[in-house]
């Protein structure tokens, strides 16, 4: 009996396009300023992105251009979250210190805000004039491509 063997070498997995974008603005009025930009209707997904593990949550948006069979995803890349723990333990006063922890969705990129990520099934060609209309709105500091395959936690960018 002949036996045979399947090769998955030939399959390419990034098959999306990833915009980091700096700026200081809340992720619905960014989602909302691209939308107007781009002409896009990026939309708030109902759960967030999470990982159980480290216990954060990133908002995530999507958008499903049907037309050019993409899929947008815009997602922050930081979470900060807040807890309380006890202060001083030989004190007579019950004090709490809050302290703020922060999380990054790519912790190699720790500096960029939000990642826009284009899922598509055939070569992106409109990297550059996305990249110019992020660039036009005021808030935004700077916008520009990275290579997935240079990101070590690629794998956060799974959903």
């Amino acid at each position: 009996m002949a036996v045979h063997k399947l090769v998955l070498d030939a399959i390419d997995e990034d098959l999306f396009t990833l915009v980091a974008v700096h700026c200081n603005l809340e992720d619905y009025r960014l989602a909302f300023l691209l939308n107007k930009f781009l002409g896009i209707t990026l939309t708030r997904k109902s759960k967030d992105l999470d990982f159980p593990n480290s216990k954060s949550f990133y908002s995530i948006y999507e958008w499903e251009d049907c037309r050019q069979q993409t899929i947008w995803n815009l997602v922050s890349n930081i979470c900060k979250t807040e807890y309380y723990r006890q202060a001083n333990q030989g004190s007579l006063f019950n004090v709490q210190e809050k302290i703020t922890r922060t999380d990054y969705l790519i912790p190699e990129r720790k500096t960029v805000n939000y990642f826009i990520k284009i899922n598509s099934d055939f070569n992106f060609t409109k990297e550059k004039y996305i990249l110019n209309s992020i660039l036009k709105i005021p808030q935004v500091a700077t916008a520009y491509s990275i290579q997935p395959d240079q990101l070590k936690f690629k794998d956060h960018l799974i959903f």
